[in-house]
């Protein structure tokens, strides 16, 4: 056999604690800057409209209708005219929709306003060709519908009283 007996180098308590920390130090500094990439390419990539289209993603899902509960023995308040007009009515007689008068335009508006008062009404409460019974609006009541055809009509050159 051999007598020549190689012996191992002494390493010192620092020199292990300095070469642990060497091996983890480096791979912790890999990790950190691979994350760091990471994370700006996600920011290069994220839309700075969010909130805007989010808004415009929220208007196109909302419900067609809504549910209202009313509590049955609650006073109903009573809208004038101008507040139906605005309510309902502007949709069409604003643009002149559908082939529905104009509001404030008198071309539009003579022809009706001499079929009276009471006729405009019955057909706001009935419809007529393509306005639907009550504007579309099965809760405003006779009256509401009465004051909103005279405010309309008044527009005109009528001179209609509203109830």
């Amino acid at each position: 056999m051999s007598a020549h007996h190689e012996e191992m180098t002494k390493t010192t308590p620092m020199q292990v604690v300095v070469a642990t920390v060497g091996g983890l130090v480096a791979p912790l500094i890999a990790i950190f800057l691979i994350i760091q990439l990471v994370l700006g390419i996600q920011a290069s990539h994220m839309n700075q409209d969010t909130d805007a289209q989010s808004k415009v993603v929220a208007e196109r899902i909302k419900p067609v209708g809504e549910v209202k509960v009313v509590d049955a023995n609650a006073v109903k308040v009573e809208k004038n005219g101008e507040e139906v007009f605005n309510a309902v009515c502007t949709a069409c007689h604003t643009s002149g929709a559908l082939g529905a008068p104009k509001y404030g335009n008198k071309g539009d508006w003579a022809s009706r306003i001499g079929q009276g008062y009471n006729t405009l009404v019955k057909h706001a409460v009935e419809g007529i060709r393509t306005m639907p019974a009550r504007g579309g609006a099965s809760d405003l009541s006779d009256a509401e519908l009465a004051r909103a055809v005279a405010y309309m009509g008044n527009s005109a050159g009528a001179k209609f009283t509203a109830p």
